[in-house]
C-alpha cells in the first residue's frame, strides 16, 4: 500500500475548498456555469501537487458544487480533464506554459466535448450537441487560467512556487 502523502491531501483538500467557495462567483454562458477559480485551482494543483491530487481537488469541488447547487454536472468533465492534461503535461514537460496550455486545451475541447452525453443524455438537453459546451468551457478557462499565469508566475520569481513544492516533498 503506497504511503498517502499528509501535506499533499491536506492541500487538496483547501483547494476544493477554494474552488468551491469560488463557485460562487460564476456567470452563465450558453447554458453552463463558467467558474474561473476552478481553473485556477486547476494550474495551481497540477503545478504544485501533480496530475493525481489536481484531479483529486477538481472532483471533490465538483461534486460539493452540485451538492450544494452551486454548479452542474457538467463540472465533472470540464474541471477535471483540465486538472488531469495541465497535469501531465507539466510533469512531463516541466514547464508552466504546458500546464496553462494543458489545462485550457483539457477544460475547453476534451471536456467540452465529454460534457455533451451528460448533457444530452443525462441532463435531457435536446440542444446540446458535441461542440455545444466548447466555447462556454474556453470563456471560463480563459479567465482562470490568465489569472494563475499572473498568480504562478509571480510565486515563481518570488521563489515561492519551488518553496512550496520543496515544503510537499516526502521524507
Amino acid at each position: 500500500m503506497k504511503k498517502q502523502n499528509i501535506k499533499k491531501l491536506t492541500l487538496t483538500a483547501l483547494f476544493a475548498a477554494i474552488a468551491v467557495v469560488g463557485s460562487m462567483f460564476s456567470f452563465p454562458v450558453f447554458g453552463s456555469k463558467c467558474a474561473p477559480v476552478q481553473h485556477l485551482i486547476n494550474v495551481l494543483g497540477a503545478v504544485v501537487l501533480g496530475p493525481a491530487y489536481a484531479v483529486e481537488a477538481a472532483f471533490i469541488a465538483s461534486l460539493l458544487r452540485n451538492l450544494l447547487g452551486l454548479g452542474t454536472i457538467l463540472a465533472f468533465p470540464g474541471s477535471m480533464c483540465g486538472a488531469l492534461l495541465a497535469g501531465i503535461l507539466y510533469k512531463y514537460g516541466k514547464k508552466l506554459p504546458l500546464a496553462y496550455i494543458g489545462e485550457v486545451f483539457g477544460t475547453s475541447v476534451i471536456g467540452g466535448m465529454l460534457a455533451y452525453p451528460l448533457a444530452a443524455f443525462v441532463m435531457g438537453n435536446k440542444a446540446a450537441a458535441l461542440f455545444t459546451f466548447v466555447v462556454p468551457f474556453l470563456i471560463s478557462t480563459a479567465g482562470g487560467t490568465i489569472i494563475a499565469v499572473i498568480l504562478v508566475e509571480t510565486m515563481k520569481r518570488s521563489g515561492l512556487l519551488e518553496h512550496l513544492k520543496q515544503a510537499l516533498e516526502e521524507r
